[in-house]
């Protein structure tokens, strides 16, 4: 054992440059992912800031009760679990087909174009993309409704709907994330041999058949790995979207849990009880992570560890 764990120096040592350029992010996650481990006890506690954690009076699983029987978290959990897994079973597969529709497109200006155009709306800001939607679908001048009204049908307050709330906020998020995310799988695509192409081609394969057996068999793994990481965030739905598109009008579908903990833990404040949502949301996402971790591992071999 002592001489693997010498032999194990030795090799750092020797690699040394590479660990220094590994640094800086081990320091990152150091301070901001393990050190706020240990307030996760404020979750269990009656946290007052003048008292600190560990004065603050421990009250076990109050808080989470307090969740449970309250009449709005069926709501709550209902609306992040929807808005959650229409964005994985609408939006997951997005970029997957937009990257095979590059690769297999042979006029390269207009690829370069269409790359370009679909990666670029992943620069604009939240903000300014909730921002725009107001504008695009304003129910007195926007572009949307007035098309509507000169088709002959009456114009809709669509941010105000709340039926309206879900497909909004996926469409945008595909128009938003779609070319980001095609690149992982253009750059999986490259790496295909063409000779499989090739070989497929004499077989009297057609495109979509080597799509279908050449392409997705060899980016599995890709697609596989970056479908874990999405799952690993199913109960979680981004605060900032979501709360710049929330209005009284549609709050019964924009409702969702990281709200809820801004509402609660900032303006309420009652960060026990903001902390105990949060650390059950948070717990909820790694037993997803591991159950589709194992899953992904006995049907194709492939997964995260």
């Amino acid at each position: 054992m002592k001489g693997k764990n010498a032999a194990l120096l030795k090799r750092i040592w020797k690699t040394k440059e590479l660990y220094f350029f590994l640094l800086p992010a081990i320091i990152f996650y150091i301070v901001f992912k393990y050190i706020p481990i240990y307030g996760l006890q404020m979750a269990f506690r009656d946290f007052s800031p003048l008292l600190g954690f560990w004065r603050s009076p421990w009250i076990g699983f109050v808080n989470f009760r307090l969740f449970f029987t309250g009449g709005s978290w069926i709501m709550v959990v209902r609306n992040t679990l929807i808005i959650s897994v229409t964005s994985l079973v609408i939006g997951f597969p997005a970029p997957v087909i937009l990257a095979l529709m590059l690769h297999h497109t042979d006029n390269r200006k207009f690829k370069r174009t269409v790359q370009m155009v679909t990666y670029a709306p992943h620069f604009i800001s939240t903000v300014v993309l909730v921002g725009m939607m107001y504008t695009l679908f304003s129910p007195s001048s926007g572009v949307v409704n007035f098309m509507l009204q000169r088709l002959g049908f009456s114009s809709v307050f669509f941010m105000g709907r709340p039926e309206y709330f879900v497909p909004m906020y996926v469409g945008s998020g595909i128009w938003q994330g779609a070319g980001w995310s095609a690149v992982v799988y253009i750059a999986a695509l490259s790496g295909v041999s063409p000779e499989l192409h090739e070989s497929a081609i004499i077989d009297g394969a057609t495109k979509f058949q080597r799509i279908l057996h050449v392409d997705i068999p060899s980016i599995l793994p890709a697609i596989i790995t970056m479908f874990l990481l999405s799952v690993g965030h199913l109960f979680s739905v981004g605060f900032d979207k979501v709360f710049l598109m929330q209005n009284p009008l549609n709050l019964s579908a924009s409702e969702v849990i990281s709200v809820l903990i801004y509402k609660r833990g900032l303006l309420g404040p009652n960060q026990s009880y903001a902390a105990a949502i949060g650390f059950m949301e948070s717990t909820i996402n790694l037993f997803f992570l591991v159950l589709f971790n194992r899953i992904a591992k006995i049907v194709s071999g492939t997964g995260l560890w």
